[in-house]
Formats: structure tokens, sequence, C-alpha cells
């Protein structure tokens, strides 16, 4: 499945949750407290997206985005249900 993302490096805490309307679609906000310097920050998004997901770390991959606050993740399993909950509220 693929998963937007926006990310908002250098924030006080990591955060998964909210909606951004970006490039790619409805994206999730993921906010890490790496800054964005050397693909650290992408590398925090990936981890933090897994753990918020309830997936392995190596489930996530990049698609698009490397150097983009805009980025198009790939999950394996089935996290739709989780995704809409983080991105959009509870049902």
């Amino acid at each position: 499945m693929s998963v937007a993302v926006r990310v908002r490096p250098g924030a006080g805490r990591d955060r998964v949750g909210g909606r951004y309307d970006g490039p790619h679609g409805p994206a999730l906000v993921v906010a890490v407290g790496a800054p964005a310097v050397d693909g650290r920050a992408t590398e925090a998004v990936r981890r933090a997206l897994a753990g918020a997901l309830g997936v392995r770390a190596a489930a996530v991959t990049l698609k698009v985005g490397a150097t983009s606050r805009d980025k198009v993740f790939v999950v394996d399993g089935d996290v739709g249900t989780r995704l809409a909950e983080l991105r959009d509220g509870p049902p």
C-alpha cells in the first residue's frame, strides 16, 4: 500500500497523526526530532511510520521524495484502517 507523508523535521518530539493535502494527495503528517540532513529525517520517519502502523520497519520503504518534505512510502501489510485513523481521526 502506498502512503503519502508530510514530514516535519526538527520537531520537539516524534508524532504521527494529522492530515495534509499535499501533491501526492491526502498525506499523513509525521513530525520527527531528527534534522533534515543526510537522510536522517527520512529514516526517522520510516521508523515512526512503521511503529504507528504496527509493522516492522523493514516493511516500510521510501518510493518517492528522498529530499522532499512530501514523500510516498510503500508499506507491506494491511494498514488501511490504521492509516485512516491516524490521518483522518476515528470513524
